[in-house]
């Protein structure tokens, strides 16, 4: 597909998001911006979650962890589909999310969920829950945009001679045109779109795949996959393994708890529903939906690596670049598939990398405004302004964060996400079941130090373990668990600065609005 095609798809693309924009912008306030006037209808929300749920990670990198390459083993089926054990965790923790966490928000009228540590626990605790989802956000969505830039500059912009710098430059400014005033308003029907992209992209992407390597004659798509070697979902040998059953399914669970369900980000579409009713109805349907699509980028992912194998097409990004999540976009250049399989995985990608990257981006803007600039607490006049430069402010520290992981990390991004969140989110997730599964107070001031000190600490270990500097766990290797050492460890920590106190400390604040 030549650049100009490309140039021309991407431009078609951005055009329908800012027609979008301008036409949800209308009347937009900070109201509207935080939290959509609470009038975004559920099923359009749970549609749009899909997608940012997803992202550009699970749309490269799911497929692409089905197997692994190396010079010295070649090609071995390693992942295959263990990644389902932890999508069935995910399934429990969205009913945790709609059902523990929600209620608590809708009740307390939230417009930042960490305003309920302010209340709970007090000042410092509040600055920290704020603090912790800011650096956590930052650094999951600069690995989506890493992720997309790279594949980009790979398929388009290294052929025209253009730094990667301006690539991400470009990508995070487009993002900021169609958010920057209506904010969550435009995010939920932007997503909506992008959403319904990605799907279309990936069902026809596997009819056209399925098609070139003739699987009808194969006894179909259900049997070819699982004579395939690389269909293998349940892992119970040995629970020393990453891969082990109960690893995968808990720190799914924990992570669900903590990427959406303790995350500003997510929770916001949620809480631009009507009522509680509304928003938990969206969360249960695209928890569903959210599981048959992860098992068809796991199937689309089986199917990469057998055209790989009957073709050899995807040599360059396993054996040269030796990354195996940038195979589905070697084969969909270059491959036989067609033109159309080149343009559907470019919309496909656009799609799941910007509804998500879009929703972050607005999300660390709500949360820096309200949490750290007191924004609802301005004049009036003030308000939009200082969210204005708050917008600016977070797409700068963005650009300057996937510039800097560009240059430091070659984690195929889906892993590297999953270890990251287990340190960022860990601590989260401790401090709000604290306040949820406890009557007893924290010294508050203490707070930023323990949630501090237990990821700085389990991530020496982790890191000095695999690095092979220290032997102290044996042959165990750390997983998606490690999320939930993190959060376990974190709980007990703030448990030694806890004491109890007579009367009961879950009071609800006041309602709290933002001014128009």
């Amino acid at each position: 597909m030549s650049p100009t095609i490309v140039i021309l798809l991407i431009a078609v693309y951005f055009v329908i998001l800012v027609g979008i924009s301008r036409i949800t912008e209308r009347g937009a306030n900070n109201n509207s911006f935080f939290l959509g006037n609470r009038k975004s209808p559920w099923f359009v929300v749970a549609f749009g979650m899909i997608g940012v749920s997803l992202s550009g990670i699970t749309f490269i990198s799911v497929p692409g962890a089905v197997a692994n390459y190396s010079k010295e083993a070649g090609l071995v089926a390693t992942g295959q589909f263990s990644y389902m054990q932890m999508v069935f965790g995910y399934l429990v923790g969205y009913f945790v999310v709609a059902y523990v966490l929600l209620p608590i928000y809708y009740k307390m009228n939230l417009t930042s969920i960490y305003s309920y540590l302010e209340t709970r626990f007090g000042y410092w605790s509040y600055k920290t829950g704020s603090a912790l989802f800011l650096v956590s956000r930052i650094i999951g969505a600069s690995i989506r945009l890493l992720l997309v830039a790279s594949v980009l500059q790979l398929i388009l912009f290294d052929k025209m001679g253009v730094p990667f710098e301006i690539t991400v430059v470009v990508s995070i400014l487009l993002i900021w045109i169609y958010t920057n005033k209506g904010g969550i308003k435009t995010i939920v029907w932007t997503d909506t779109v992008q959403t319904g992209f990605m799907l279309a992209s990936l069902i026809l992407t596997l009819f056209l795949i399925g098609n070139s390597l003739e699987l009808e004659k194969q006894g179909g798509l259900i049997i070819s996959i699982k004579e395939s070697g690389y269909s293998q979902i349940f892992y119970f040998d040995s629970w020393l393994s990453a891969n082990y059953f109960w690893k995968h399914f808990l720190g799914g669970l924990f992570i669900t708890i903590g990427m959406t369900g303790l995350d500003q980000d997510m929770m916001q579409k949620n809480l631009s529903c009507k009522n509680l009713k509304s928003a938990q109805l969206n969360m249960v349907s695209f928890a569903g939906i959210l599981v048959i699509v992860n098992l068809m980028f796991l199937v689309l992912g089986a199917l990469l690596y057998m055209y790989y194998e009957q073709t050899g097409i995807g040599e360059h990004a396993l054996v040269t670049e030796g990354r195996t999540d940038l195979l589905f976009a070697e084969i969909a250049q270059q491959g036989d598939l067609g033109t159309i399989a080149g343009i559907l995985f470019l919309f496909g990608l656009i799609a799941a990398a910007y509804s998500s990257a879009d929703s972050a981006l607005t999300s660390l803007t709500t949360s820096f405004s309200i949490d750290f600039l007191n924004v609802e607490k301005k004049e009036r006049s003030q308000q939009e302004k200082t969210r204005k430069i708050t917008h600016i402010l977070m797409s700068f520290i963005l650009m300057l964060t996937v510039i800097i992981l560009r240059r430091t990390s070659d984690d195929a991004a889906i892993w590297l996400l999953i270890k990251l969140a287990g340190f960022t989110y860990g601590p989260l997730i401790g401090l709000f079941f604290f306040g949820i599964l406890t009557r007893r107070s924290l010294k508050d001031i203490w707070v930023p130090i323990v949630c501090s000190l237990v990821p700085i600490i389990l991530g020496s270990l982790w890191y000095l373990t695999n690095a092979g500097l220290i032997n102290w766990f044996g042959t165990y290797q750390f997983g998606a668990e490690l999320i939930i050492y993190n959060a376990l460890i974190s709980f007990g920590a703030l448990f030694l600065i806890s004491f109890s106190k007579s009367k009961n400390t879950n009071n609800i604040e006041p309602d709290r609005k933002i001014t128009d």
